[in-house]
């Protein structure tokens, strides 16, 4: 994320929930259907069940979580989805790159920098997140599935 890290770093969000977000990457594994749906109900695999057992009926904290879609982006957990089949590759990587560059400088414009940032995606997704503004601290789970690891940041948040 070369362009905005200045613009927003002095703008750091240390609230408890606004100040963290959690990005997980998306799964392979989705719910068919031809209708939209959230996009954390789409996506089964990885810790999205666990994810959604503990956070996803508690609106604050549904808020903070975004997913890193292969086809849209960065998207809000909440956004609606069709099912769809699309890995990173290198033909889409450099477009999706730019896409969610767009995407999280408007995330980070509006609600500032969080003091906590969550990823739980392969290093692909990582990379789409670009240079991150150094005072977010980023704790990083490389494997999709790392739930344990995943829980053990949220414990740590203080977050049910």
């Amino acid at each position: 994320m070369n362009p905005t890290p200045t613009a927003v770093a002095s703008s750091v969000n240390h609230d408890p929930v606004g100040g963290r977000l959690i990005v997980l990457g998306c799964s392979r594994r989705k719910t068919a259907s031809t209708e939209p749906m959230p996009a954390l109900e789409l996506y089964q695999g990885g810790c999205f069940p666990q994810i959604r057992a503990r956070l996803g009926g508690q609106p604050a904290l549904r808020a903070r979580i975004r997913i890193l879609s292969a086809r849209h982006g960065l998207v809000s957990a909440d956004a609606p989805l069709r099912t769809y089949d699309q890995p990173i590759n290198g033909t889409n990587l450099v477009s999706l790159t730019a896409l969610v560059d767009q995407q999280l400088a408007r995330e980070l414009a509006a609600g500032g920098v969080p003091a906590e940032l969550l990823v739980v995606a392969e290093p692909a997704y990582l990379e789409l997140l670009g240079e991150l503004p150094a005072s977010c601290r980023l704790r990083w789970i490389e494997d999709p599935r790392g739930w344990y690891a995943a829980s053990a940041v949220l414990d740590g948040w203080g977050w049910p």
